[in-house]
């Protein structure tokens, strides 16, 4: 067992089928975590019908209610280490993030001796399709902000679209991250930064979803202002 690829879901019914096909069609043996939060639109039944076909590659976790992008990927990061898996992945299920580009991700974990590969928009300029500007505006200045804060040199803070080493998930204290979007994926990124693990960025291009609706909420947005500064703050005192 190398590589999987855990997909958060919520009400992705219009989506999940088509991506996980896409996933399972790379060459390269990628494995596939669904951690569900008992999506009302049952977006798990369709999993498990899936599992069929994929019976040893397709795995699915159903928590019972739910409570947060952030806490959604701590469950599937300890699902993963349980089960030995070297490169451990993060993505959407909506297709904004191209499955194709888990090839590059792991390419520069696996083979150019990076531990954190980051799909990025904005390492060359900003490569976004189908947003509007003030999305854009948004995601792209709160990336300044975190640099300006943190220290980190990444372009691409809040991306969800990553390649860990099992060795980053092992080391940066997964069980005491609380916070569920914006502020869980720039949290993830300070954590291995502060450790000293070699990070780099991948250009890609990330495109809007077209089925299903956005996750975004104004509560998100607020998370990811103040928690930056708890992160610095908590680093500070050695609390991180």
């Amino acid at each position: 067992m190398s590589k999987i690829v855990i997909i958060p879901t919520y009400n992705e019914r219009e989506n999940i089928e088509e991506i996980i096909h896409a996933v399972m069609q790379l060459p390269g043996a990628f494995h596939v975590l669904i951690v569900d939060d008992s999506s009302p639109d049952g977006t798990y039944l369709h999993v498990q019908e899936l599992q069929k076909k994929y019976p040893e590659s397709l795995f699915l976790e159903i928590r019972k209610k739910k409570s947060g992008l952030g806490r959604a990927y701590v469950h599937g990061f300890e699902w993963a280490l349980a089960n030995g898996y070297k490169y451990i992945f993060e993505m959407d299920a909506d297709f904004s993030h191209n499955p194709q580009d888990l090839i590059k991700l792991w390419k520069a974990c696996a083979e150019h001796g990076y531990d954190v590969a980051i799909g990025s928009r904005y390492v060359n300029g900003v490569n976004v399709v189908n947003w509007p500007l003030s999305r854009v505006l948004l995601s792209y200045f709160a990336s300044i902000y975190v640099k300006w804060i943190t220290g980190m040199k990444i372009h691409d803070a809040t991306a969800g679209f990553i390649c860990y080493k099992r060795e980053v998930l092992e080391r940066i204290g997964i069980k005491k991250i609380k916070f569920v979007g914006y502020a869980f994926q720039i949290e993830m990124k300070y954590r291995a930064f502060v450790r000293k693990f070699k990070i780099t960025e991948v250009p890609i291009i990330f495109t809007d979803r077209t089925k299903g609706t956005s996750k975004m909420s104004n509560a998100i947005i607020r998370e990811a202002v103040f928690g930056v500064i708890k992160l610095r703050i908590n680093h500070l005192f050695k609390k991180l």
